[in-house]
């Protein structure tokens, strides 16, 4: 660094200047270090995004939204964490990009086209389906649920319950001398309810059309009891005057879960003149003769489009029940009861019924034990019935014989489009012959709605 004098204006001198050498160490120059290390002059962040910032931050304290403009409700939901409370968001919250990072977030990637496309939908539903499948019965507050209504209602429409939890088991208690007076200590001391009560609930949800329930624990492993498979008679009692309460529920299914001829009574007799009923679905039940004699009066009494009694104890009997109101019944349009035992006299009995019933399209009898005069009635149906669209016999040992009855009325039939005949023993030619018929029966289809498009 060197020093030199210039001269002033009034004939002086200026003070001596040092010279600053460009070479110095750049670590001795004068700098300013910023507390932010990502901070600088370049760019400044205007004050509507700190503002906006700021919203994000206390959100849950403070949710603003509707009053933002539209690109600034953007960003603030881009950003919004997807932990905040229900309470917060699901009443003022409508943006599906939200609600799609609150569901990957949760459950990872799941298909939404069967919730509607809608992750609003998706996250309502599957949330209130966990707090009822973890339900434990007087450990559970119920006030955990009435509080997660007000929250979603307005955008449940379907229950999926895949289990329901039975009440924690206590030790049983050492005997006393009197072995009696611990027997009636130990019966009066029991749960107040056997699962979940859906008294509290289906009522309250006003726009619920679908509930799919099965009483059973999944994953219990080692644990396995028989009871944590057991659907009671007072979950029964409860479960019917909840669906008796929920007067816009179009879809009821209940399977695997024991119901038996005493259940299908109760469960009946509170969904007679049920006002939005459409479907009932008992598959993989306990369902005999005196529950088809109930679900036979259903038919009589209400407005079902579809009925499922999939695998049950059906036979003869409790067929000639369902056939009977099936013969005057207007409004039915699929009966499924493969996997019963309704033998020949409960085929013919559903065959003769369809010669006087005009809605049924869809009709599935297989694993019936059913066999040739089974087939002869349902030939004549076929020849008289232009309203059936499908039918399935599989599993049955209609022979021979029983394959070219059938052949002869496919042949006089132009609606039919499905007929499974697998491992009937119909024989080789008839089952060709039967399928080329039901060909013809497709093509003429597509033909008439492609000149019906143009």
């Amino acid at each position: 660094m060197t020093a030199t004098i210039s001269k002033a204006p009034w004939g002086g001198t200026y003070p001596p200047v040092a010279k600053l050498n460009l070479a110095a160490d750049p670590r001795k120059m004068r700098r300013i270090i910023a507390e932010d290390p990502e901070w600088s002059l370049a760019v400044v962040p205007h004050l509507s995004n700190i503002c906006l910032q700021h919203i994000v931050r206390n959100f849950e304290e403070r949710p603003i939204l509707d009053k933002l403009l539209p690109s600034h409700k953007d960003y603030v939901l881009e950003r919004l964490s997807t932990s905040l409370p229900l309470r917060v968001t699901s009443n003022l919250i409508s943006d599906e990009g939200y609600w799609k990072r609150c569901c990957q977030k949760r459950w990872g990637l799941r298909d939404v086209s069967a919730y509607g496309h809608s992750w609003k939908r998706m996250f309502h539903e599957r949330h209130l389906e966990n707090i009822i499948e973890l339900f434990i019965p007087d450990v559970t507050d119920p006030r955990l649920v009435l509080d997660a209504v007000p929250l979603c209602r307005d955008y449940v429409t379907r229950l999926n319950i895949s289990q329901l939890l039975p009440p924690i088991k206590e030790p049983q208690a050492q005997e006393e001398d009197d072995g009696r007076d611990s027997a009636s200590d130990l019966s009066v001391q029991g749960p107040s309810v056997d699962h979940f009560d859906f008294g509290i609930l289906l009522d309250k949800l006003s726009r619920l059309e679908e509930l799919h329930v099965v009483y059973r624990v999944k994953g219990c492993g080692m644990n396995f009891e028989w009871n944590l498979f057991e659907f009671t008679y007072r979950d029964c009692e409860l479960l019917a005057r909840a669906l008796k309460s929920c007067t816009t529920l179009r879809v009821l299914r209940i399977h695997q879960s024991k119901v038996d001829d005493e259940k299908c009574r109760l469960l009946v007799n509170n969904l007679l003149d049920h006002p939005s009923l459409r479907e009932l679905n008992l598959s993989h039940n306990l369902v005999g003769d005196r529950g088809a004699r109930a679900i036979g009066k259903l038919l009589t009494r209400s407005r079902l489009e579809t009925l499922t009694v999939y695998d049950n104890n059906i036979q003869g009997p409790g067929a000639r029940a369902i056939a009977h109101a099936l013969a005057k019944n207007t409004s039915l349009l699929s009966l499924d009861l493969r996997l019963n035992r309704l033998g020949d006299e409960g085929g013919q009995a559903i065959a003769q019924a369809l010669l006087k019933n005009c809605t049924l399209e869809r009709l599935y009898l297989g694993a019936n034990e059913m066999s040739e005069p089974t087939a002869t009635v349902l030939s004549q149906v076929l020849v008289q019935n232009q309203m059936l669209r499908s039918i399935s016999l599989a599993c049955n040992r209609l022979g021979s014989d029983g394959g070219k009855v059938l052949e002869e009325g496919v042949s006089h039939n132009s609606m039919l489009l499905e007929c499974d005949l697998r491992l009937t023993e119909v024989g080789q030619e008839s089952e060709y012959c039967i399928r080329r018929v039901i060909q013809n029966n497709k093509n003429r289809e597509r033909k008439t709605q492609d000149d019906s498009v143009m």
